[in-house]
């Protein structure tokens, strides 16, 4: 049986989930004032002992944020990857890199649980990790849920693990960060987080370990009791070098902005070093975490995010990519990399992967104009001939072009890629970026127009009238009139647009909306199936937004561009 990919559950019952959650705004927060927060400990400064900027040799703490050694301020832009369930899954390093990623955070096991990741192979993960340019968070799975999960192993197991490869650690503190366990607490007690929490990082210390630790937060990482929040300054004044980072879990808990900002600012009022180390965005059973307040706030803040994650979830429905192919991204996968304050925005690489060379700033050139094959009623594959970079191409993006904008709908690491979601008998114009590993993108190939396969009665002449009907902070409702200004009947029908935005829908009545990236297509209601002459159809939607909100451009009924009033 292939174990669980994601091994986090959200025990917490639903029917507490709306009280208890409000608790994460209402936790006591004296232990976090700011003014006695630097990157060394009260007991490392009485005893003399050297700042942990002064006598950091790589990854360290200091002000409350996660730097080089070199001081760059670092904030990781990555995913997670379940190296210990899927081994043979190497491949994936250079593509969450190729995507634009700057990090990645490692699954392994300490042998509790599942099988150990044994020296030869953690040292060989961490050599993929550098030789793709990316900063390795490497953790320990086997904690998860401990006192709650009975099969769960505890911290100190873990730290038992992590001195046993302080050979392979040894000199890669540029390179590797130590998350000690994750999610190391589940809902019983969680109180008890806190004693095992502080032993494991002192007997980390005391073994000799000089990296950056991270530790993950109690109540499967979210910490929805606040105990994480409430005892932060003593489990880092714990570590005698300051060099520690506190690791929250955003998932269904984390559902309103609210919640959200105040948990994230509590740490950096307090200069608190903390990361998003895991979180979602597709709603569950127990709620819709807010991902796009998440990713925002990150970035506001300046402050590390992680999604969970690559491929291989028992529940696909978290996987980025699909089957662990990188042409294939999910919704979630194409929010996460290309979407409003995702990675491909907002990574930068760390900067001890320059070697002291200036940094590359020349693009690829325009890869060939992609070709067609394979077309059907839903998909499309295309191929084209490869760029050329003065280092090496990385990655390209295939673009759906429409009216002056574009909207990446599908990235690949060879020169194919298949373009799936799409409308039947609907026209798609298509182009291709190149990207090279310091995220220089090329010029727009030439275009190719594919029209799908099949369909319905085709489209008549029609306007199309879009409007807001009202925003809010990371939302907002829209309305789109369909309007029939032929002689004929219009039905079954489809209607087809893009968002330039990264908005994503969530709900819509008078039609259901599907969604990959940008592009959106709607198949009618039974109620709104036929549009008569002279006839209108209004659909209403709820939907997802960040900063700017720009209407789409254009709108084609069965295929045909509709006007726009």
């Amino acid at each position: 049986m292939r174990p669980a990919r994601r091994d986090t559950p959200r025990t917490l019952p639903a029917r507490l989930l709306t009280g208890l959650a409000a608790l994460i705004g209402l936790v006591v927060v004296g232990a976090l004032c700011p003014g006695a927060a630097l990157a060394q400990s009260p007991a490392a400064r009485s005893a003399g002992v050297p700042s942990a900027g002064a006598q950091a040799a790589g990854l360290h703490i200091g002000d409350g944020r996660l730097l080089e050694g070199n001081g760059n301020d670092f904030v990781m832009r990555g995913v997670n990857h379940a190296h210990t369930w899927y081994p043979g899954e190497t491949q994936s390093l250079a593509d969450v890199k190729a995507l634009g990623a700057n990090s990645v955070r490692v699954v392994l096991s300490d042998g509790h649980r599942w099988s150990e990741n044994g020296p030869a192979d953690v040292a060989a993960v961490i050599e993929q990790c550098k030789a793709n340019r990316l900063i390795c968070v490497l953790e320990v799975h086997d904690t998860t849920g401990y006192a709650e999960d009975a099969a769960a192993g505890t911290l100190d197991h873990a730290a038992d693990y992590w001195i046993g490869l302080k050979d392979v650690l040894a000199g890669q503190e540029d390179y590797v960060i130590v998350n000690i366990g994750n999610e190391p607490w589940g809902n019983t007690d969680p109180a008890g987080w806190t004693e095992p929490t502080v032993a494991a990082v002192k007997k980390l210390r005391a073994a000799g370990l000089q990296h950056t630790i991270m530790v993950d937060a109690p109540n499967w990482g979210q910490d929805w009791q606040g105990v994480m929040r409430a005892n932060a300054r003593s489990v880092y004044d714990a570590d005698p070098t300051g060099n520690l980072i506190f690791s929250i879990h955003m998932y269904s808990v984390f559902d309103t902005a609210q919640e959200i900002t105040d948990y994230l600012n509590a740490f950096v009022d307090a200069e608190l070093p903390i990361l998003i180390g895991e979180f979602g965005g597709p709603a569950d059973q127990y709620g819709d975490p807010d991902e796009d307040t998440m990713m925002a706030t990150a970035e506001q803040l300046r402050l590390g995010y992680l999604a969970w994650s690559w491929s291989g979830n028992t529940d696909p429905v978290l996987d980025l990519a699909l089957d662990f192919d990188p042409s294939r991204l999910s919704g979630w996968g194409e929010r996460i990399f290309h979407g409003v304050n995702g990675i491909a925005q907002t990574s930068e690489e760390a900067t001890v992967y320059g070697d002291g060379a200036p940094d590359d700033t020349e693009a690829p050139t325009a890869p060939g104009a992609p070709s067609a094959t394979a077309v059907t009623d839903s998909s499309v594959t295309l191929g084209w001939a490869a760029a050329t970079d003065d280092t090496a191409v990385s990655g390209y993006d295939v673009v759906l072009v429409g009216d002056g904008t574009s909207s990446t709908v599908a990235s690949s690491t060879t020169t194919t890629a298949t373009v799936t979601g799409l409308t039947a008998a609907t026209t798609y114009t298509f182009a291709v970026h190149a990207r090279d590993a310091a995220g220089n993108r090329s010029a727009r190939s030439a275009t190719v127009e594919v029209t799908t396969d099949g369909g319905g009665t085709p489209g008549g002449a029609c306007s199309v009238g879009y409007r807001v009907v009202g925003e809010w902070p990371g939302g907002f409702q829209g309305e789109i009139a369909v309007r029939n200004t032929g002689s004929a009947a219009i039905g079954p029908w489809t209607l087809a647009f893009a968002f330039a935005d990264g908005q994503t829908v969530t709900n819509m009545w008078g039609g259901t909306a599907t969604q990959d990236a940008g592009a959106v297509n709607v198949a009618p209601a039974s109620y709104t199936a036929t549009i008569p002459a002279g006839g209108t159809v209004t659909l209403g939607f709820t939907a997802r937004k960040g900063d700017t909100n720009t209407a789409p451009a254009a709108f084609r009924l069965n295929g045909a561009v509709c006007a726009t009033p």
